[in-house]
């Protein structure tokens, strides 16, 4: 096993991506020399250069430095890339992200939360919740917390709250003392090939909890009675059939009220500040696991509360402007379940508003493999402009586009439009949107996994001065 602590200067291929920052941060904080590539400037790597680690933008073999210890890189790299090409022809050590992972958490109490969805939103509650309530952790994190504008911190008490990612298998090289599984729909089937195939890595990830470990997953996962664990306990939102829940759910001006029960303990009065029902759920879960470690009823009470959220998780951009009747979403939905979740929530704490819904379809094989899918969830929006689809890792599949979503969408007030002509679009509609919807309002929620992202700033700005 490659000893981390002999290690003095590391390297990343693919710096930009979510859990592969969060890496670099943990080396630089520790001390390490830590520089990188990624292929496009985004605001995190920003942040990065701002945290003095050095990022470049081009496949450069004079940049990629040649005294690297260790050089970490992600599956979503290309295998053909120019610097992991020389650095594999030569002897260095190479390691996935996940890889990297599975070593520094070898030795620490582990928290782990996997799910096709839902993941990244409990694991920084669970972050949070640890973290404002003193009882500390370290945190890996697949977003960024709004709290603490990072995706990693670092603490003195050796507890790790790591998001588990099931793609490439990479959560199978983890060792939970406390598991979550929040879901376990079909995704990444260019990586399993099947449902089934899917389900059988997140049985196997189950079966890699620690002896005596616990495992908490969604209530009413179709594959959840072959879980492995012998502490085995289930939440929902609302479902007294599971063992812990919340009841008493009551809405406030985009925020939620609510007690968590489970066998002997109810946690009353608990508020959300964070918009969706799903978010509920996802909080429910995070509090069983602040309550098996021993926290105070009024410290998770408190912490919850303060929770504000995470970057593009039905994050409000605008909210009550305009007289009360403009509110702005953006979220990082990229699964058909996510979408509906998203929408749906959205309508349900503004109910009358007319509901635009601005998407950006992630990936050509999850656009083929989901289309109708995609189109039912959409279904439940007023008007859906899409983008063309946003092919990160992948290249284009012929006859793939956001057409065939476009094509099963329902409604009659749908468009396919790219980038500027989005902006071109909201600048006309910034005006009068409010006059063109009913007097309750106009909902605008921009969903997606890809670069739409950068679309948040200048809409926000059009609809503010509009």
């Amino acid at each position: 096993m490659v000893q981390l602590n002999d290690i003095k200067k590391v390297y990343f291929i693919g710096i930009g991506g979510i859990g592969m920052s969060a890496l670099a941060r943990y080396f630089k904080f520790h001390g390490r020399e830590v520089s990188g590539y990624d292929k496009t400037e985004t605001h995190l790597t920003k942040q990065l250069v701002s945290e003095g680690i050095p990022v470049h933008y081009e496949e450069n073999l004079e940049l990629a430095p040649k005294d690297a210890e260790l050089i970490v890189y992600t599956p979503a790299v290309p295998k053909e890339h120019k610097e992991l090409l020389y650095y594999r022809q030569h002897p260095y050590t190479l390691m996935k992200r996940s890889e990297v992972l599975g070593v520094i958490t070898n030795g620490s109490f582990n928290i782990c939360v996997a799910g096709t969805h839902g993941k990244t939103t409990i694991t920084t509650m669970i972050a949070h919740l640890l973290r404002h309530s003193g009882y500390g952790c370290n945190a890996f994190l697949g977003g960024v917390s709004v709290n603490y504008n990072s995706n990693y911190w670092s603490n003195e008490r050796n507890v790790c709250v790591v998001e588990a990612d099931e793609y490439d298998r990479s959560f199978l090289r983890l060792s939970p003392d406390i598991a979550v599984i929040t879901a376990m729909d079909a995704d990444h089937l260019d990586i399993y090939g099947s449902l089934e195939t899917m389900e059988e890595a997140f049985i196997e990830f189950s079966g890699r909890l620690k002896q005596g470990g616990l495992l908490i997953s969604k209530y009413g996962l179709s594959k959840g009675d072959r879980l492995k664990a012998a502490n085995h306990l289930t939440y929902s939102l609302d479902n007294s059939n599971a063992d812990v829940y919340a009841l008493d759910i009551r809405m406030q001006h985009g925020s939620y009220m609510f007690d968590v029960k489970t066998d002997g303990w109810k946690l009353k009065d608990v508020v959300l500040n964070m918009g969706g029902m799903h978010n509920v759920e996802n909080m429910v879960a995070a509090i069983r696991v602040a309550h098996q470690l021993g926290i105070d009823d009024e410290k998770i009470r408190a912490a919850v509360a303060s929770f504000q959220g995470v970057k593009r998780r039905f994050e409000y951009i605008i909210k009550g402007e305009k007289q009360g009747k403009l509110v702005y979403i953006d979220d990082y939905a990229h699964h058909p379940e996510e979408l509906r979740a998203l929408i749906s929530g959205a309508r349900g704490l503004f109910p009358g508003m007319r509901c635009t819904v601005i998407f950006q379809p992630h990936l050509f094989t999850r656009t083929r493999d989901f289309a109708a899918e995609f189109a039912y969830s959409l279904d439940l929006a007023d008007e859906v402009i899409l983008l063309p689809v946003y092919p990160a890792r992948e290249l284009p599949i012929e006859g793939v586009t956001s057409n065939l979503i476009l094509d099963e969408i329902k409604t009659n007030d749908k468009y396919l439009l790219n980038k500027h002509q989005v902006l071109d679009w909201i600048r006309t509609v910034a005006g009068d949107a409010l006059h063109k919807s009913n007097e309750k309002g106009w909902l605008l929620i921009t969903a997606g996994a890809g670069d739409i992202d950068t679309l948040v700033q200048p809409i926000r700005e059009i609809l503010e001065k509009g």
